[in-house]
């Protein structure tokens, strides 16, 4: 790959950079006392939320009563979206490590001409493949694009990758090989069709509230199920709980396939027409009997055959999976089981069916087919030279600046920072020195940079505080551009708030750095979101994910968001449904379905003598959100969920180790350890503890799995002991 030479003096194209103020006023096209509609930047199911404004600024949230997502409805973040904006610790004008070892506020101009210099002494000293990226599934589509662009073809980046390797590229890599393409099939209505509902590793009613809204919307009186190991909010309102052993959620796919095949519940017309590998994945659950799914999972002959049965004689059957399939050391074999449940008994591309993963960020799904990280743009591969030269011709770029594969996973940059191979890296909107899998090697990885530059919102998260340059962004509100949500509904993303001192639009920093780095005329096109927007229509023409069909922005706007595929010439009346697969064509090379399967694997870290409780992690309420760098700003949400951070015990286990509830106890793994206090639950089993994901302390204590396929991390079980506190000391 071709690296491209130093041209002219950096200052010169400084001089030719616009001001802040250029880049962050708002938009003239709204009025200044009205509302106006704009998605909501918290989670993956893309509400719409009406600004009201005062003198041109939002002063006040309200769901927008007739976005087809939410319809009227919004979660406690969305409601009080506003107030992380206006945080005092928001990064306000950019910051450089000085000499002292404290960050300082220095200037545009030298923060720009710092990043540059300093970027490209390592790209000389190390190569190109010193230097790497990692992103955000929280930053507009269009910002996404820019950056992925611009470091990869523009600045001879190799590696980078996005933080939705945390929460989707399970899903991605399981719905590529069984469909062809990263399509989730569903639309958010077939929640309230379905007759058989089964949310398998997926706490809706907590992670997804505005989703979980719409299943009880549903008029046909639906069976629930929920597969969790724990007794969870959506659990205790299941028809069924089938709490089977954490991880043993694979062998019991293929235990209720088999099932299914052996009761005669396999619609063999659609098989036969619109699948393939069905004989050898049918042999290969053979060995997967009830005798041994029962004891591999703990569940009684009753609860499996129970499940299988709703599977199989159900008109209209739905399977909803999240974190807790997509956070597994052999998640993409399970997300392909349950894909096979659906593809075995005909339940997909009809109202109601479907095998569908609910995304984590609220543009998870955007990140997914336009970062130009994981994939090339629009869903294509790096390693094809066709597909090279399409993006070349499309972009007007040379063929060779594309790099021929699509670099290190996330879990692999930071593996190569260890390893002394990347000097330099680039973190934009998201917080790995909290959220990374295991919190001491984060630390230990962001201590051997040469150069760390992280873009973010605030100031005092903890990898901005690991920066040797920080540059101040603008943040959801600040910005306009699109957000893709979990049922590939386009929305709009509007400006209606200043983003505060010199912070700029992510878009706006990439445009500078771009014009700095001497690539300023390969960007030239490049010059507003709307202008990336139509960009990456003619990216995705003729691809699955298709969206010539929506003109522009204005038409984002009136529709109330557009799904995708929606090609060009397609109606886009307001609040329209695309299901996929209706007419049983797959975007695999023969049109068929992919039956997928393999070994199942033991579970990585169980318990022992030393460490004999399973620690279990997930959300914990509705009001928090990830790492808490948004939703901890908002006292309305903190006085919502508990501030001090708790660990769930069963009473059994509580006996057995002298813990009184409320008691602050010391939980530990190999890894790290934390204090917390004891709440005395019946929700999980003896012998598993859980502790919600949102605390910083938390990662201590995870260990680092990896699916071998997706490279997500597990997150969800490690092994730990729990004391209490003062005993512990007293040792």
């Amino acid at each position: 790959m071709k690296l491209r030479a130093h041209a002219g003096p950096l200052t010169d194209k400084l001089a030719r950079i616009p001001g802040p103020g250029a880049l962050g006023q708002l938009p003239a096209r709204l009025a200044p006392d009205a509302t106006t509609d704009l998605v909501c930047g918290f989670c993956s199911t893309g509400c719409g939320l009406t600004a009201h404004l005062k003198d041109g600024v939002a002063v006040n949230l309200t769901p927008s009563a007739d976005y087809p997502v939410n319809q009227g409805a919004a979660c406690p973040k969305g409601w009080d979206a506003l107030r992380p904006t206006a945080a005092t610790d928001r990064a306000t004008t950019p910051m450089i490590r000085g000499s002292r070892g404290r960050l300082v506020p220095t200037t545009w101009h030298r923060a720009i001409a710092t990043f540059v210099s300093r970027m490209r002494a390592v790209q000389d000293a190390h190569g190109p493949e010193s230097v790497a990226f990692l992103s955000t599934g929280q930053i507009t589509t269009e910002e996404m694009a820019l950056l992925g662009a611009l470091a990869k073809f523009g600045m001879g980046m190799v590696h980078g990758d996005g933080n939705t390797r945390q929460c989707m590229a399970t899903a991605v890599s399981a719905y590529k090989e069984c469909f062809g393409f990263d399509a989730p099939p569903y639309t958010y209505a077939d929640l309230e069709a379905s007759d058989v509902i089964v949310l398998w590793g997926s706490n809706l009613a907590v992670a997804h509230p505005i989703l979980w809204e719409r299943l009880w919307r549903n008029r046909n009186r639906p069976k629930l199920i929920v597969v969790d190991p724990r007794r969870t909010e959506s659990a205790m309102a299941a028809s069924q709980h089938v709490a089977l052993r954490p991880k043993s959620d694979l062998g019991l796919a293929y235990g209720l396939a088999r099932l299914l095949i052996h009761s005669g519940a396999v619609d063999r017309a659609f098989v036969d027409a619109h699948t393939e590998e069905f004989d050898a994945f049918a042999a290969h659950v053979e060995e997967f009997t009830l005798e041994r799914v029962c004891q591999d999972t703990g569940l009684t002959p009753e609860a499996v055959t129970a499940l299988a049965d709703a599977i199989g004689q159900g008109k209209r059957v739905s399977l909803w999976w999240t974190m807790g399939v997509n956070q597994s050391h052999e998640g993409v074999l399970t997300a392909q089981a349950l894909i096979a449940l659906s593809l075995m008994t005909g339940q997909i591309g009809r109202p109601g069916t479907g095998p569908g993963s609910v995304t984590g960020q609220c543009n998870a799904m955007g990140s997914r087919l336009f970062s130009n990280t994981s994939s090339l743009f629009g869903g294509r591969d790096f390693s094809s030279d066709t597909d090279r030269k399409e993006v070349a011709g499309i972009l007007d770029v040379d063929p060779e600046r594309i790099p021929q594969t699509a670099g290190l996973t996330y879990d692999r940059i930071l593996e190569g920072v260890s390893a002394g191979r990347i000097k330099a890296l680039w973190v934009i909107g998201t917080n790995p020195a909290h959220s990374w899998i295991h919190r001491r090697l984060a630390d230990d990885v962001f201590d051997k940079l040469d150069f760390l530059v992280v873009q973010d919102m605030y100031e005092t998260s903890h990898t901005a505080q690991r920066a040797h340059l920080l540059l101040p962004a603008a943040g959801w509100g600040e910005k306009e551009g699109t957000f893709i949500n979990s049922e590939r509904r386009v929305g709009l993303l509007k400006r209606v708030l200043r983003a505060p001192g010199q912070a700029l639009t992510d878009f706006a920093i990439f445009r500078l750095v771009a014009q700095a780095w001497g690539v300023g005329e390969m960007f030239a096109r490049w010059d507003s979101p709307e202008a990336v927007f139509h960009i990456l229509r003619e990216l995705s023409r003729g691809r699955p994910c298709d969206i010539t069909g929506i003109a522009d922005y204005h038409t984002l706007n009136d529709a109330g968001g557009v799904q995708w595929p929606c090609p060009e010439g397609a109606p886009v009346p307001r609040g329209d449904e695309r299901r996929l697969f209706s007419d049983g064509k797959f975007f695999t090379d023969t049109g068929r379905a992919r039956f997928r399967f393999g070994a199942t694997t033991p579970l990585p870290e169980p318990p022992c003598d030393e460490y004999p409780l399973l620690l279990l992690t997930g959300r914990g309420s509705a009001t928090q959100w990830h790492t808490g760098t948004r939703t901890d700003k908002s006292g309305v949400l903190a006085k919502l969920h508990p501030s001090e951070i708790y660990v769930e015990l069963h009473p059994d286990d509580a006996r057995r180790l002298a813990i009184r509830p409320h008691e602050p106890v010391r939980v530990e793994s190999r890894r790290g350890a934390l204090t917390a206090r004891a709440v005395l639950t019946h929700k999980g089993r003896a012998g598993e503890v859980f502790v919600p994901m949102h605390y910083e302390a938390t990662n201590r204590l995870c260990y680092p799995a990896f699916d071998p396929t997706s490279r997500q991390p597990a997150y969800k079980a490690a092994a730990v002991r729990v004391r209490p506190l003062e005993r512990w000391e007293d040792a």
